[in-house]
């Protein structure tokens, strides 16, 4: 029998659960989960403080990519946020990188209480190679995407509402399975858009198909920083 849907979570509870570096190391796989993911300066971590209220839930730092594990933060017994090390990091050797986007991948393809992915870009960088291949694999695995334009406070409105427009157009061949907002942690504007998808996740019962490789969509696995 199909466990029923948990109500809405209240994101201010969030606390951190554990951390991973694997697949085995993750928590027991079902109830209803959500991850992050994006570029290591596109703001992830400040994301999540942001949207819990809690400036030290979410590990930041000033170093991009320090940060190499998949965290996981408890909003009730059966809903989860995920925060995901972030990608195109510098310092660190190529063989760290491949070994990284290896374990990225079991976590995507296998993990089968990962409802939707939250993948955010620098509303004045959007759409760099990776973010393209993250959102090709999901489009492919069937996995909803939820796209914010994080920093956009560093844009004046006019900007900022250009680039969003322009990324809609962009996307709109993927139709309803991908959605795009502008979020600032900085101003904590956002919030509403933000919540109304996670909630919609969290709370809906059904499980995405399986996807393929990233360097199979996406090409070469390893960009740049």
């Amino acid at each position: 029998m199909q466990t029923p849907a948990p109500a809405n979570p209240d994101y201010r509870s969030a606390n951190f659960l554990t951390s991973a570096s694997k697949l085995s190391q993750c928590p027991e796989d079902d109830g209803w989960e959500v991850a992050f993911a994006g570029r290591s300066n596109a703001g992830k971590s400040s994301a999540i403080n942001s949207l819990t209220e809690n400036t030290k839930l979410a590990r930041t730092s000033k170093t991009p990519g320090r940060t190499q594990l998949i965290n996981f933060f408890s909003l009730s017994e059966q809903q989860r946020l995920v925060d995901l090390p972030g990608y195109g990091f510098a310092k660190v050797p190529l063989a760290v990188k491949r070994e990284w986007v290896r374990q990225l991948e079991n976590y995507l393809q296998k993990r089968q209480s990962l409802r939707g992915l939250v993948l955010l870009m620098d509303v004045r960088h959007p759409l760099q190679t990776f973010d393209q291949q993250m959102l090709t694999w999901a489009i492919t695995a069937g996995m909803p995407v939820h796209i914010l334009l994080t920093k956009a406070d560093k844009l004046k409105n006019g900007p900022a509402r250009s680039t969003l427009l322009q990324v809609q157009k962009e996307l709109r061949q993927y139709g309803d399975l991908v959605s795009v907002q502008l979020f600032s942690a900085l101003k904590h504007s956002g919030h509403k858009e933000l919540i109304a998808v996670l909630n919609a996740w969290l709370t809906q019962p059904g499980t995405p198909d399986e996807g393929g490789s990233l360097e199979e969509e996406g090409g070469e696995a390893e960009p740049g920083a």
